[in-house]
């Protein structure tokens, strides 16, 4: 995991700001969000996170693709602006899927209490975060049907 020239704090903000989830923070809450990401770098081929970790963060892809793989299947594609690691943050369980980079990839990571502090700072976040989870669980059962 190499960290590659040290970004600022308006560098930072503007990566989590093309993000739905932090998009709706208030100015200073991002800024706070902001200071405490860290950027990490994946080799392609690596995963990111490992499915049955329990996870320490959440993690915002800001630059290459990364798939999502559970139980040996790839449900979902990631790229630039999406993130994961959600579910491990709210309820400090194991992870449900690994995360495996397709080509080089960048990531900023926010420790789960720091992640915690954007959300009781920020309900809308919280309410964004909710959206997000509902509607990435009704597309897994639907998957399921299929």
């Amino acid at each position: 995991m190499a960290t590659g020239m040290a970004l600022s704090r308006d560098e930072k903000a503007e990566m989590l700001r093309r993000v739905e989830l932090f998009a709706v923070l208030p100015p200073d809450v991002l800024a706070a969000a902001a200071d405490e990401a860290v950027e990490v770098q994946f080799p392609a081929g690596r995963p990111i996170v490992r499915q049955g970790e329990v996870g320490t963060g959440l993690f915002v892809l800001t630059s290459g693709r990364a798939r999502v793989v559970r139980d040996g299947d790839q449900i979902a594609e990631l790229g630039p602006g999406d993130f994961f690691g959600e579910l491990s943050v709210i309820d400090q369980e194991p992870r449900i899927a690994q995360v495996v980079a397709e080509e080089p990839v960048t990531c900023l990571a926010l420790a789960s209490w720091d992640f915690e502090k954007v959300l009781t700072q920020a309900p809308q976040a919280t309410l964004t975060l909710l959206r997000t989870v509902t509607r990435r669980l009704r597309a897994a059962g639907e998957q399921h049907h299929h």
